[in-house]
């Protein structure tokens, strides 16, 4: 397994962690924890927030003091994210906001050894995801399957692999669109693979991230919905998209039935 320690400031990090906060004090230990414990140091972790008011930055101070922490008002999740991809100086970014947190120690690790021991430069390295509620009890996986090999087209059926288990290099990573105030990470992750090698991204074949399922999207559930509908017919056609979403909602429906 790949170990090493903290970079010089000056030095390029394999990878940038950043974690968008605002007024994240009742969720962000797990989140700030998970990164403490990685044994692969070779990264910064980049803290954007939102000029919080309650005792967020107070705490990353305290529990990740090597964090690189930026606080200032802004237009929102996306804007901030935009902003912590104008920072990151890593060769590969990962989303890792409050709430969520690395599956286990050596999450960042097998990152690592996918990125150095592939024998290429990955373009995508991706896992699975693990639903938690605010206790941090595991309640699932998702309910969308890690494709095994990941396409521009495997995007077409939703966002299989979680936003905060897909790191892309950076040299890839555009920034997001903010006429999106949903779902703006969906169609993100799309121009990330439209640039991508499929032969090029890498499935770990493991569970890499803790979701907590209280975030935005999740509170504005049918507002996103629209706007990833939106999203697929630009991308992949109105009538591919509407005669998927007719399959859905009849998968669905049997499920349901079948549960009865």
């Amino acid at each position: 397994m790949i170990e090493s320690t903290h970079q010089s400031l000056n030095a390029e990090p394999l990878i940038s962690i950043i974690t968008i906060t605002y007024n994240a004090a009742p969720h962000i230990k797990p989140t700030l924890s998970s990164i403490q414990e990685q044994t692969f140091r070779n990264f910064e972790h980049l803290v954007i927030d939102g000029a919080s008011t309650d005792n967020t930055l107070k705490l990353v101070s305290e529990m990740s003091p090597h964090s690189i922490v930026k606080s200032e008002p802004d237009k929102g999740l996306y804007d901030a994210m935009n902003k912590g991809l104008r920072q990151a100086r890593g060769r590969f970014v990962l989303f890792l906001n409050a709430g969520d947190a690395f599956h286990a120690p050596d999450t960042l690790a097998k990152y690592a050894e996918a990125i150095l021991e592939s024998g290429f430069t990955p373009d995508i390295v991706y896992g699975d995801t693990v639903i938690v509620n605010s206790r941090r009890e595991v309640t699932g996986p998702r309910h969308l399957s890690v494709p095994g090999k990941l396409t521009f087209q495997s995007f077409a059926n939703g966002m299989l692999v979680c936003h905060q288990s897909f790191m892309v290099r950076r040299e890839l990573a555009p920034e997001y669109n903010l006429n999106y105030r949903f779902s703006a990470d969906y169609e993100w992750t799309l121009r990330c693979l439209r640039r991508s090698d499929p032969d090029k991204n890498v499935n770990l074949h493991c569970v890499v991230t803790d979701y907590l399922s209280d975030g935005l999207t999740d509170k504005n559930h049918k507002a996103s919905l629209k706007e990833r509908y939106r999203i697929m017919c630009d991308n992949y056609g109105t009538v591919p998209t509407m005669l998927r979403h007719v399959y859905f909602a009849l998968r669905n429906l049997k499920k349901k039935l079948g549960s009865h």
